[in-house]
């Protein structure tokens, strides 16, 4: 799941704007309702309301420089395609894999709200970031080199996610074979535990 928590992350600093740009912003308790389960599956709920005004409307400019829609597009396709073979490798062979892969693709993009994704980028960025360096993303991002990496940063972190993983898995396996060879009877204990047991 190390791919899906990335590409998330990937998701909340370089936040959709795609409801921003069509719905005004409310107070009150239409807004709280915007808030919904990813705010508070990311304990960040409420937090907007201290945020100053004036940094706010900052942020959300930032959030529409950055092109929302585009780059909402690119992240799930990386998404989906990093998923797909990590799932494959997870589950048992079968004919019923890649229907069950597809599926679970398709409920999770429909289950995306952009809108709470974008709620959820806020309060971060002012966590994490001044008035002053929030304007300077808007300034960096507005040049070409700046539009050339929102363009380019969900397809970097998609394929380094990829090949980290299968890194991570060759090294793992590595491992687990010099430790088995250093320790013939945790190998030994292994093989007796996958013997079936037989009744007496």
């Amino acid at each position: 799941m190390k791919v899906i928590a990335a590409l998330a992350c990937l998701v909340l600093f370089a936040p959709i704007s795609i409801q921003a740009k069509k719905e005004p912003r409310h107070d009150g308790k239409v807004q709280q309702q915007g808030q919904g389960r990813f705010l508070k599956a990311a304990g960040v709920q409420g937090e907007q309301e201290k945020i100053d005004p004036t940094k706010e409307a900052d942020i959300r400019h930032l959030q529409e420089v950055m092109g929302g829609d585009q780059l909402a597009a690119q992240v799930l396709e990386e998404l989906a395609k990093n998923m797909k073979p990590m799932l494959s490798s997870m589950l048992p062979p079968g004919d019923y894999r890649d229907k069950l892969i597809d599926l679970f693709i398709e409920k999770f993009r429909s289950k995306l709200d952009p809108h709470e994704l974008m709620e959820i980028g806020v309060p971060l960025y002012d966590k994490y970031f001044s008035d002053e360096e929030i304007k300077g993303l808007v300034a960096f991002y507005a040049t070409p080199l700046g539009k050339k990496t929102l363009t380019v940063l969900p397809k970097l972190t998609g394929e380094a996610n990829a090949a980290g993983s299968k890194l991570g898995e060759e090294i793992g396996r590595q491992s687990m074979i010099e430790v088995l060879n250093e320790h013939p009877e945790l190998k030994k204990a292994i093989e007796e535990a996958g013997k079936p047991k037989q009744d007496h």
